[in-house]
């Protein structure tokens, strides 16, 4: 097979993974949410306990990923599988519990899906000189995030209810998920690597980049979750709110794209710290003038920033850590910003039922994302007087 169409088959089976994983399995349930407080089926406080559940499960799918006892392109077939299962599962009961297990579930399996193609398509597409390719791959998050606002949008138009929604989402996703575990081939490991003694030294960690990566997780996660809500209660029409998440969507997946544009122009802190600044921008503007269009722009602020970051992130930790010792590096990160998506929806949900508005949170979060990234900027700053 030509090295093209080898590296195109790559990128497509890790974008639709990550889109169906990620973007539905993960974040159909933003969309989701005013469709379900519609149906006098859950409010405000259960559905922030409902997301922050799946930010528990997604915590520990991703510190297990690399320790469960499965061979990868098994479990990577399983995770997928399982997410469409729970998807279709939201809409098979109305069973508040049964949904905290399923959301539970669903954050662990998206985990290791992310985990998965992090480490063998976005690898064997450095291997094979494509480097460029993997915006492309980790544009599925914002496609599927676009996908499912655009298939809410279409349900409330003809007044399909949650239960249904939840349940059609899930019977498409199946049908897509088993034409990609049929496509899964020799670039994701059919037996468990046997692991070499790790004998390098140890940096010290960051703890500048892993507060602030923590705080981003704390500070997206709550337009992450409640934006479409936000939008409804300013406006109740579904075809002028229901555009809130479609547009978040696409600004993840067009900004994902055209960071690798300018990724080896700028350093990993500066591309970071103008994102993270952008996004705590973002927050304020409903706040400043609750509109429908601000409500669009703080989406097209987190949502165009929220996966750079994340891919900025990762990109600095490898760039202080030896080979290694990234792993370490990297969990630290990961267990700081699922830390701040667990608390995020909860203390979201919390401030809303005593003040009846998301002014509070929304000016928190903004805050505290300022603050946690002025230590890279004052490292940026360093750096640049000593070159």
């Amino acid at each position: 097979m030509p090295q093209l169409t080898l590296a195109s088959r790559i990128t497509l089976i890790g974008l639709f993974s990550l889109a169906l994983a990620v973007g539905i399995g993960r974040f159909a349930f933003t969309p989701l949410l005013p469709m379900m407080r519609a149906d006098g089926l859950i409010d405000i406080t259960g559905g922030g306990w409902l997301a922050s559940a799946h930010f528990l499960g997604y915590l520990i799918g991703a510190l297990s990923a690399a320790v469960v006892p499965c061979p990868p392109r098994l479990l990577l077939r399983i995770a997928l599988v399982a997410i469409g299962i729970g998807t279709l599962g939201m809409g098979l009961t109305a069973n508040y519990f049964v949904w905290l297990a399923l959301r539970f579930f669903a954050g662990v399996f998206s985990a290791w899906v992310l985990v998965l193609v992090s480490s063998h398509y976005v690898r064997r597409l450095a291997a094979m000189d494509r480097a460029g390719l993997q915006g492309c791959v980790f544009a599925g998050v914002g496609a599927g995030i676009a996908i499912a606002g655009l298939a809410c949008l279409a349900f409330m138009s003809v007044n399909t209810s949650s239960a249904e929604s939840w349940r059609i989402l899930g019977i498409a996703g199946l049908a897509i998920i088993g034409a990609i575990c049929l496509s899964i081939s020799s670039e994701v490991p059919a037996s468990r690597p046997i692991r070499p003694q790790r004998c390098a030294g140890r940096a010290p960690l960051d703890w500048s980049i892993v507060i602030a990566y923590g705080a981003m997780g704390f500070g997206y996660v709550i337009p992450a979750t409640y934006l479409p809500v936000m939008a409804r209660e300013i406006v109740p029409d579904p075809l002028i709110f229901g555009w809130s998440w479609p547009v978040f969507g696409a600004a993840a997946f067009v900004s994902t794209i055209a960071a690798v544009a300018f990724q080896n122009r700028c350093t990993n802190r500066r591309v970071w710290s103008v994102s993270q600044l952008m996004m705590a921008a973002g927050l304020v503007f409903p706040v400043l003038y609750p509109h429908i269009l601000t409500i669009i722009a703080a989406g097209l602020c987190v949502g165009g920033t929220f996966m750079i970051i994340t891919m900025t992130g990762i990109r600095e930790a490898h760039r202080i850590s030896t080979p290694d010792d990234v792993m370490r590096h990297i969990a630290a990160m990961t267990a700081s910003f699922a830390l701040g998506q667990m608390i995020g929806p909860a203390f979201a949900s919390t401030l809303h039922d005593m003040t009846r508005s998301f002014v509070a949170p929304m000016v928190i979060a903004s805050a505290v994302m300022v603050v946690t990234v002025l230590p890279l900027l004052r490292a940026e700053r360093h750096k640049r007087l000593i070159d």
